[in-house]
C-alpha cells in the first residue's frame, strides 16, 4: 500500500495539470510524498504545497504551475549505484535538458543531480519531467 500511495498522488497531479486546474488535493499523506513534492518545488515544477493535519489521514494541497508533463513512481524500489545514476537518467527521461529522477539514499530523498554530487546510491522512487 505504501508504494501505491505515492503513485496515486503523482497521477492525481498529472491529471489535474492536464485538465488545467490551479491546484490538486492529495490524500492520504506520507513523508515520502512530502519529500518528493519538496524536490519538485525546489526545481520549479510546482509553486507550493501545504500539508493539512499530517497526524491523522490528512491531505496535501499542491499549487500547480503548468510545467509538469509526466511524473511516475516506481511500484518496485530499484536499487541503483552512484555510478549508474546517469545511465538510468538517460534511459528514463526524454532529454538531457530537463527532468529529474528521485532517489532515496542514506542522506535522505534526493534528486539525481544531488545524489551524483554527494556520490551516494540508493533506491529509485520515481521521476518527473
Amino acid at each position: 500500500m505504501g508504494r501505491r500511495i505515492l503513485n496515486d498522488a503523482l497521477r492525481t497531479i498529472v491529471n489535474a495539470e492536464r485538465r488545467g486546474f490551479a491546484s490538486a488535493q492529495l490524500q492520504p499523506v506520507s513523508q515520502v510524498i512530502a519529500s518528493f513534492l519538496k524536490i519538485m518545488k525546489d526545481r520549479g515544477y510546482i509553486k507550493d504545497f501545504q500539508v493539512h493535519d499530517p497526524h491523522r489521514v490528512g491531505r496535501i494541497t499542491v499549487e500547480l504551475q503548468g510545467r509538469i508533463n509526466d511524473c511516475r513512481a516506481l511500484m518496485y524500489r530499484q536499487d541503483i549505484k552512484a555510478q549508474d545514476i546517469e545511465k538510468y537518467r538517460l534511459h528514463k527521461l526524454p532529454t538531457r535538458q530537463w527532468g529529474y529522477v528521485v532517489v532515496t539514499t542514506p542522506n535522505g530523498v534526493l534528486d539525481h543531480e544531488e545524489a551524483m554530487r554527494q556520490n551516494v546510491g540508493g533506491q529509485v522512487l520515481g521521476y518527473f519531467y
